[in-house]
Parts: C-alpha cells; sequence; structure tokens
C-alpha cells in the first residue's frame, strides 16, 4: 500500500469515556496541533500494528499533562474502570 494520503469515511461516533483521560487527550492534541478524532485515530492504528505511538519528547509531555489533570492511573486499569453512580 502507498504512503501517500488515503481517502477515507469518517463517522461520528457516541464513546463515553473517563474525564481526565479526555482532559489529557484534548490538551495533547492541541499542543500536537492535531484534532482529537486524529489523535486517536493515530493511536489505534498504531495499537492495531504493534507499534509505539509517541515519540520520547511526546510522552514527557503526556506526563505532565496527567500531572495538570490528576490523571493518576495507567494502562494497568485498562478494563478494570468502574463508572462512579451518580446519585
Amino acid at each position: 500500500m502507498s504512503k501517500e494520503n488515503l481517502l477515507v469515511k469518517r463517522i461520528q461516533t457516541g464513546v463515553r469515556m473517563e474525564k481526565r483521560i479526555v482532559k489529557v487527550s484534548k490538551a495533547l492534541a492541541e499542543y500536537l496541533d492535531i484534532t482529537l478524532g486524529d489523535l486517536f485515530e493515530g493511536i489505534i492504528l498504531h495499537a492495531f500494528d504493534g507499534k509505539t505511538t509517541f515519540s520520547q519528547e511526546t510522552l514527557t509531555k503526556i506526563k505532565q499533562l496527567k500531572e495538570i489533570y490528576g490523571l493518576d492511573f495507567g494502562a494497568e486499569y485498562s478494563h478494570k474502570l468502574i463508572e462512579k453512580e451518580n446519585k
């Protein structure tokens, strides 16, 4: 497959995510000057190929953003997040 641009059809999704993950992701997308959708597509495509997504410089920025937004957990909690009941 060619490394040129690829014409695709995008759809709107209704994905629910943990609030701090979204805040860090939005801030990272802003820092990288890309859309949130582009950030997620890149992360997912890299993961599907078993590749590392971010450079060391970007990982350092992510660490800073996690501290700013109180994201105090990582991949060890993947599939273990329980949603708080609204009362």
